[in-house]
């Protein structure tokens, strides 16, 4: 039986990324020796760093004095690093989410955080909007998508001031005028690698204009001059980025990715608002494409666990929503093919003939 991978991550990766990766952990460029014990400070590792940040550059589009660092320790270590690096005074923050108010808990420990606007009394259901935002903060900070409430900025804010932002869960997904930021980071395990490496795009005349000491792993200068080699990067991870990357420039780039998300997103939604079973948790002009949100109606509730074991059975993995929603998620990030979405809402629909 073919599985159709929704986990919210780690998640799906494109089948051939697997391969090659499968395939370097065996041998490496044709050295005879496996990915996982060559020196990252060789000709051929370095090639692959070189060819990752290469490309990362030119799919986003990145301006010039910008750096792509690939880090360890996931998002959660870049919610120290942000403030670390840049918050003097003051920073504001959005909270949209789990993540979002994480992040926020790790500023407050370097300066003072105003948060501008929050949907947490809603259980996050949406995207605030008409926030005002200081204009003598160092940096403002935005939760691009949020992976347990299924919502989703689809633009580049306009800011007065820098921006920062998480894109870990729908980085490559759509265009993003880079230049808007002086800081983009993630966790790679949604729509790039396995687990175990972090990207930051950082601008290079935004570092170092904080008074305290940072300490140097934690310091983004370290990682620029160092090349992301200033310790033993992940090696294998960034391997898998590398043909990530390949295979979305493949495809057709960020642009063709923006169509498919659209394409799949617009497809399962309309399911879920025609099928008299299910209800979308998220305010419908802000549902993400990425973490696809939603819920037993309240006549069907003592269906739910019913629907969890049918789908599961019919091939449906990882669609099980997480504890502070509820109900179901299916997670479509950029490998996720469009045929498996189908099978998801023939799913459904068949759950509804049967009930």
């Amino acid at each position: 039986m073919k599985k159709h991978n929704f986990s919210a991550g780690p998640s799906i990766l494109p089948r051939e990324v697997i391969e090659e990766t499968a395939k370097a952990i065996l041998d490496f460029n044709g050295s005879g020796l496996s990915v996982l014990e060559v020196s990252h400070r060789g000709k051929d590792f370095q090639a692959v760093m070189d060819e990752a940040v290469a490309l990362f550059k030119e799919i986003l589009s990145i301006p010039e004095g910008y750096s792509v660092l690939f880090l360890g320790g996931g998002a959660s270590m870049q919610f120290c690093m942000v403030p670390y690096n840049f918050l003097e005074k003051k920073a504001a923050y959005l909270n949209t989410g789990v993540w979002a108010k994480k992040a926020m808990k790790e500023a407050k420990g370097f300066g003072e955080v105003v948060e501008v606007a929050s949907s947490a009394d809603a259980n996050y259901t949406f995207i605030p909007k008409d926030f005002t935002i200081p204009a003598d903060a160092d940096y403002f900070h935005v939760t691009t998508n949020n992976t347990i409430y299924g919502t989703e900025l689809k633009g580049d804010l306009d800011s007065p001031i820098p921006m920062v932002a998480d894109m870990s869960s729908d980085i490559f997904s759509r265009p993003v005028d880079v230049s808007k930021y002086i800081c983009i980071y993630g966790g790679a395990q949604k729509n790039l690698a396995p687990s175990g490496v972090t990207f930051v795009i950082v601008k290079d005349d935004a570092v170092g204009k904080v008074s305290r000491y940072i300490p140097s792993m934690l310091n983004y200068k370290t990682h620029i001059d160092g090349g992301s080699m200033f310790n033993t990067p992940p090696v294998l991870p960034i391997y898998s980025a590398m043909q990530t990357l390949r295979w979305i420039k493949a495809q057709g780039s960020v642009k063709e990715m923006d169509r498919r998300a659209t394409e799949k997103a617009d497809m399962l939604y309309a399911e879920i608002d025609r099928n008299k079973m299910f209800v979308g948790t998220a305010a419908k002009e802000d549902r993400s494409r990425m973490n696809i949100c939603f819920v037993m109606a309240p006549e069907y509730k003592d269906l739910e666990a019913d629907f969890l074991k049918f789908a599961t059975d019919k091939g449906m993995s990882g669609i099980k929503g997480h504890r502070s929603v509820g109900g179901f998620r299916a997670s479509c990030y950029n490998a996720m093919p469009k045929e498996s979405v189908q099978a998801l809402i023939d799913c459904m629909q068949e759950f509804e003939k049967l009930h």
